[in-house]
């Protein structure tokens, strides 16, 4: 007999960002943590097909899966969470469900019939919904978030397509909540209810009646005030949860623990769930949050002004540093200004270095010159993506004398292209899904230091990228000292250099940030920290 999955679905309501991503993430973490296994599915209600093509100023990070997905960056909540790898049926979107439907309109698969969004639309919705929950084995619980908020036109076919699957799985075997916003309004010193109730009431409207009602709050949300959330949304004052701002988002599954979240979903979907144990998960909030020691990082990007363009890495170093006994503080540094900052006075301030994957020339000469001041002065760099061709183009035109290196994404003319494109890719028009996507082997040099920090030879991580190092100029880079220690077998890419007589200066071509979680922080990630830690103190890392 197959195995009943449960479903649990999340909405949000009164404003975006309240945080459905952590709180989806953090109610797995509280299921696992009692023995069921558990997967999550994003619901986007944009009409791109996925966010390849979206600037990060729009949709923040686009986290890669191992197979190649390009997806929503709450994929990467759900996999630092819950330690499992996410894959393309892990996310959809408007555009990858219309897609399918018109494709199969185009085929003749409804024999003649008008395509509408009732039924069609939400039949395809619905069967994505059971494929996340059949992927790899039928899971116990599936937890599915719906982007956007209650009363987005957009949303509209997501919200009936879950309603009408509620209906098709029982009532048993469903459960809906919504996330919403409690707010304080300073000038009458109270938190008011009326935009929960509201926007419950819309939720209502289209069907969906909330299970648990999830208050995002600046303040304490009393026993009355729960009551009278509970009496005009129609649910129990037990099943209104409190979630105050906390100071780590990994403290959100502790918090919403103790507010009994929990026992009410076991209960509520008669789980045969054992006790949780979250001994683990508090061990490492401690170590966030009481930290004996600090460390700063510079991080030289493009888009320093939107944190959520750097998600999964700020994330790596929340990791890297509880791994470390350390908070690490983050200081953006805009490759801009860096252009001009020619005595390092920005850089001076920091411990080590970080150059981080982008596109565009907008920055690139601040990104090569925050670099070789690292280079120079023996401070750790760490550079991913884009910040391992920088890494090159630098040491070509500083070290190798090649002054007119470049990348070719930057210029098509230059007379030393170090950063090429790869094989295949010069010729492509459509930029949707169309470069280096996902996982690839890598194979580590004996007695590297990337080896050392990994301690294998051979490795797995996860790519986004259109461009490469110019593999004609390995042995002339090579000759002046930079180490080629990362070698992807299948089409001998470059992966990692290294500066052997520095004290630590890595680059690679993939993300590592994307592969860091809770229970294993990334080890480059880790080693990185540990010797800006090193650096500051005045020792040798």
């Amino acid at each position: 007999m197959n195995k009943q999955t449960k479903y649990i679905f999340v909405t949000g309501g009164v404003v975006s960002s309240l945080g459905k991503g952590i709180a989806s993430a953090s109610i797995g973490q509280l299921l696992k943590a009692r023995g069921l296994t558990v997967t999550l599915l994003k619901l986007d209600p944009y009409i791109n097909v996925d966010p390849g093509t979206m600037s990060p100023y729009q949709h923040g990070e686009v986290y890669v899966t191992d197979d190649g997905a390009e997806t929503d960056l709450d994929l990467g909540h759900y996999e630092r969470f819950i330690d499992i790898n996410m894959n393309q049926v892990n996310n959809a979107t408007t555009g990858q469900v219309y897609h399918t439907v018109i494709e199969k309109e185009r085929r003749g698969d409804y024999l003649g019939g008008t395509v509408q969004v009732i039924p069609h639309i939400t039949d395809e919705i619905k069967s994505r919904i059971l494929a996340a929950a059949q992927n790899n084995g039928a899971f116990d619980v599936l937890i599915t978030e719906i982007g956007g908020t209650v009363g987005d036109i957009e949303s509209l076919p997501f919200l009936e397509a879950i309603r009408q699957f509620g209906l098709d799985v029982g009532k048993k075997n469903a459960l809906y909540i919504h996330l919403t916003l409690v707010p304080f309004i300073r000038a009458a010193n109270e938190l008011k209810t009326k935009p929960t109730q509201h926007s419950v009431r819309d939720l209502r409207e289209i069907g969906i009646q909330p299970d648990i009602l999830i208050c995002r709050t600046e303040g304490r949300l009393s026993r009355d005030m729960r009551k009278k959330i509970g009496l005009f949304c129609n649910v129990d004052a037990n099943e209104v949860i409190e979630a105050r701002d906390v100071e780590s988002i990994y403290e959100v599954p502790l918090a919403l623990e103790r507010n009994g979240i929990g026992k009410q979903l076991v209960t509520k979907l008669d789980l045969n769930a054992t006790e949780p144990d979250l001994e683990e998960w508090k061990n490492f909030v401690d170590r966030v949050k009481k930290p004996s020691r600090k460390v700063r990082i510079g991080i030289c990007g493009k888009y320093v002004e939107l944190r959520d363009a750097y998600k999964s890495i700020i994330e790596s170093f929340a990791h890297a540093g509880a791994m470390n006994d350390a908070r690490v503080e983050l200081d953006w540094l805009s490759a801009e200004d860096l252009e001009s900052d020619h005595d390092g006075t920005l850089l001076s301030k920091v411990d080590g270095l970080l150059v981080p994957g982008g596109f565009g020339e907008r920055g690139f000469e601040g990104k090569l010159n925050a670099i070789r001041y690292a280079r120079e002065n023996g401070m750790p760099y760490f550079g991913i993506c884009l910040g391992m061709q920088c890494a090159v183009v630098e040491f070509a035109r500083n070290v190798c004398g090649l002054n007119d290196a470049d990348s070719k994404e930057l210029s098509k003319d230059t007379k030393y292209p170090v950063i090429d494109f790869q094989p295949g890719q010069e010729d492509i028009k459509r930029m949707g899904g169309t470069m280096r996507l996902g996982a690839y082997p890598c194979e580590l040099e004996a007695g590297s230091i990337a080896e050392k920090i990994y301690g294998k030879s051979r490795i797995s991580e996860r790519h986004r990228h259109r461009y490469e190092v110019n593999n004609d100029y390995r042995q002339t880079l090579s000759e002046h000292g930079l180490r080629f220690s990362g070698i992807c077998p299948d089409n001998n890419l470059v992966e990692i250099v290294e500066l052997p007589d520095h004290p630590w200066f890595i680059a690679v071509q993939y993300h590592p940030e994307l592969r860091s979680r809770v229970a294993s922080p990334h080890p480059l990630f880790v080693d990185f920290v540990r010797a800006a830690i090193q650096f500051k103190e005045g020792h040798t890392p």
